[in-house]
């Protein structure tokens, strides 16, 4: 894959200066080397990190999983899931997904592919890439529409407030006390869990409040790890728990000595074991990604 991404003039032409900066951020980002050899290839994944520009301020999509699955019903993810034996690479996976899930169109020649991060993997030992994407014609967001049986909702949130949890506050939330946010804190809760499993380290779980259900997990590592590299700052809030591991090859080594699991299913929002644990790619370091027992 190349280590930079071309975009057209033309297209970073469609946005604003400081969001022109942002994601020239990004393309010149260069993820860690991870070598995969070893790891089954029937556990990669991909998810597309999509960003686009309104009113001056860059926004991710996001969707809802359907209500009636089975596996986390309801909760927040990026479009993404497994890699299939026809996908040439994890961009044509991240790209394939977004098409199945939302009616994102293949090739669509207004969506530019920006970078890529540092794998994360999840509970199910999915290796799951983000494939962080711009949008420059947002005019395909109006059509876009949920996969029956999968997609639940479409929804977008700024991505700054990923860091910045007041610049949420002049959203239409998801009402405080609801089933999609029953936490006291207004946008933002974290609560710390202690991983026995993984060399007795620690990990820190971030929930933020949205316009839908409370993003986090994966999903809320991910974009934290995007949100950091964008726009150079760290979180307003404490990143990491005690304990914490923060690099990537220790955690591989743990995970690639234990038994293997059982098959996990498609979908790339918080996965079924109830423990989570992530470290952000970018500007920290790397993730492995599990749910917490809410």
């Amino acid at each position: 894959m190349p280590s930079v991404f071309d975009i057209p003039d033309e297209a970073l032409a469609k946005i604003s200066e400081k969001s022109r900066i942002y994601i020239e951020r990004l393309r010149q980002h260069q993820p860690e080397q991870v070598d995969l050899s070893g790891y089954p290839s029937a556990r990669l994944a991909a998810v597309l990190v999509l960003l686009f520009e309104t009113a001056g301020e860059l926004r991710v999509l996001l969707t809802t999983r359907d209500k009636s699955l089975r596996a986390h019903p309801g909760q927040v993810a990026l479009p993404g899931g497994k890699v299939d034996i026809t996908d040439v690479d994890v961009f044509d996976t991240a790209y394939r997904e977004a098409h199945e899930e939302v009616g994102l169109p293949r090739r669509y020649p207004h969506v530019h592919t920006v970078c890529t991060l540092r794998p994360y993997i999840s509970s199910a030992k999915l290796l799951v890439t983000p494939v962080v994407a711009l949008l420059t014609d947002n005019s395909i967001l109006d059509h876009l529409t949920p996969s029956l049986g999968e997609v639940d909702r479409i929804f977008d949130h700024p991505l700054e407030a990923i860091l910045e949890p007041s610049l949420a506050s002049k959203e239409n939330l998801a009402p405080k006390g609801s089933a999609d946010w029953i936490y006291e804190e207004e946008l933002h809760c974290t609560s710390d869990i202690d991983l026995p499993w993984l060399a007795n380290s620690t990990y820190r779980m971030h929930r933020f409040r949205s316009t839908a259900f409370a993003i986090k997990g994966l999903t809320s590592d991910i974009l934290i790890a995007t949100a950091e590299i964008a726009y150079k700052k760290p979180p307003a809030y404490e990143r990491y728990a005690p304990g914490q591991l923060q690099t990537f090859a220790p955690i591989l080594k743990i995970l690639l000595g234990q038994v293997p699991v059982q098959h996990a299913v498609s979908g790339t929002s918080t996965p079924t074991p109830k423990v989570e644990v992530g470290v952000p790619s970018g500007l920290a370091q790397a993730v492995v990604s599990v749910q917490a027992q809410e």
